[in-house]
């Protein structure tokens, strides 16, 4: 693949294998290759096999894509390639599956790899703009170009804010402004192509969320264990 375009195009339209259930993971989630080649790999999440919950509706997949497009349009680049697709189980988000070595994580990161720690404080912006529920450790990845991603955001947008994740080691250092200057921009022109996949109060609630770093700059911390999620990996 030699562009972030024609990958996005082939998870769009490419045919789609599907090669089995990846194990552990509480919605149903499926290992997919794509193409007459099965060169690229995907992670699969159809509407279908979503789980319940008393406090999203269903089409956490919407979710997803929307944190994948957050991620883009704050320049982030945190979030794998996610598109909409409608696959062998039904409707669902396609979105590229990152090689990686499942041993390494978000603290493995932080303790042996401090080149990854402005990614790291970078991904924390972005869960807070996105209000994510469930940023577990191994819920971060690192390429093997040293890239930092995150993966499982369907449990993002709440109107609530609930914020849960173990990236809170920088709580108290200020926000740098190269962090601030996006979700600015963002804060003022959401684009429709997010909007489109939120109800208006929760769009609302996510430029509440963009308010508050920009007026108090300084990342957050816990104020309760609450706000670390179970598992923590």
């Amino acid at each position: 693949m030699t562009s972030s375009v024609e990958l996005i195009s082939v998870l769009e339209t490419a045919q789609i294998h599907l090669q089995g259930r990846m194990p552990n993971s509480s919605n149903a989630t499926y290992f997919v290759t794509l193409g007459d080649t099965e060169e690229v790999q995907a992670i699969y999440k159809p509407l279908q096999g979503e789980r319940p919950l008393w406090d999203f509706d269903p089409g956490l997949y919407k979710r997803e894509i929307a944190a994948y497009l957050l991620s883009e349009s704050l320049g982030f680049n945190l979030v794998p390639p996610t598109v909409e697709r409608d696959g062998p189980l039904g409707i669902g988000s396609i979105q590229h599956f990152i090689v990686h070595d499942p041993r390494h994580h978000y603290f493995t990161f932080l303790e042996e790899h401090p080149e990854t720690h402005d990614q790291l404080r970078a991904m924390a912006v972005f869960d807070i703009v996105a209000n994510n529920t469930d940023r577990k450790g191994g819920h971060v990845l690192l390429d093997a170009n040293g890239h930092i991603w995150g993966i499982d955001q369907g449990l993002c947008f709440s109107n609530e804010f609930k914020l849960r994740t173990v990236i809170w080691d920088f709580a108290g250092e200020d926000i740098s402004q190269n962090l601030l200057d996006p979700v600015q921009t963002f804060m003022n022109n959401v684009p429709s192509a997010i909007s489109d996949l939120l109800e208006d109060f929760e769009v609302q609630s996510m430029i509440n969320r963009c308010g508050w770093l920009i007026e108090n700059r300084v990342f957050p911390a816990p104020s309760s264990r609450y706000e670390y999620p179970w598992p923590m990996l």
